[in-house]
């Protein structure tokens, strides 16, 4: 069951990869729907999620958040890429179901399933929160294509410090790239950066909000 305007709900989905859920909140008057899926080490209570799922509603986007079917499984490690491409591919449905464009999002993990599904799934855009470019220590293993193969509008918000790809470590691409300088792979920054974490997930919440406004 989608939920109505007046407040959030969730909603189970069967898919080829088990029973996913996603966390609705929606928007008045929405113009976009933003589904968020999570990381592989951990859920939608991630803060990145949780900061977008609290701010875009009052911009007119509706943010669906969706846990993968490992995680609603009580499962603690995820499964392949494959295996979560098509729970990501099974939600779809339920996603399009409020008859609006669907920007596939994700971080981390779930950045890349956005990443890898978005052609053919029919994404109107593509939000990548935190892409791992490669693993820690391991540029010559770079995940690029995966980035530069989504054929849709995609934005890039990376910590200026992930061990995971830093911001200069990205190829040129279609793709834009905004930095939360001194966040890491979760966007946490230390105390004594210059700015607090509340302000590093402005910085997030802000550039999100706007590249979102600007899509067609």
């Amino acid at each position: 069951m989608i939920p109505t305007e007046s407040g959030s709900g969730t909603e189970r989905v069967d898919t080829g990869a088990g029973v996913a859920r996603i966390t609705w909140l929606p928007a008045r008057s929405a113009r976009l729907v933003l589904a968020a899926g999570h990381g592989a080490g951990g859920g939608i209570e991630a803060r990145d999620l949780q900061a977008l799922a609290a701010v875009l509603p009052a911009r007119g986007v509706s943010v669906a958040l969706v846990e993968q079917p490992w995680r609603v499984a009580g499962k603690k490690v995820a499964p392949a890429p494959r295996t979560l491409d098509t729970g990501w591919q099974g939600v779809w449905p339920a996603l399009r179901a409020p008859g609006l464009p669907v920007v596939a999002g994700g971080r981390s993990a779930g950045a890349r399933v956005a990443c890898r599904t978005a052609a053919g799934l029919g994404a109107h855009a593509v939000l990548a929160l935190s892409f791992p470019l490669h693993p820690p220590g391991r540029p010559e293993r770079s995940r690029a294509d995966e980035l530069l193969g989504t054929r849709v509008p995609t934005l890039v918000v990376q910590g200026g410090r992930d061990p995971f790809g830093r911001p200069a470590e990205f190829p040129p691409g279609e793709h834009r790239l905004v930095e939360v300088p001194h966040g890491d792979h979760g966007f946490a920054v230390p105390k004594k950066a210059p700015l607090t974490q509340d302000q590093a997930l402005d910085v997030l919440t802000g550039a999100v909000a706007d590249w979102l406004d600007g899509l067609p």
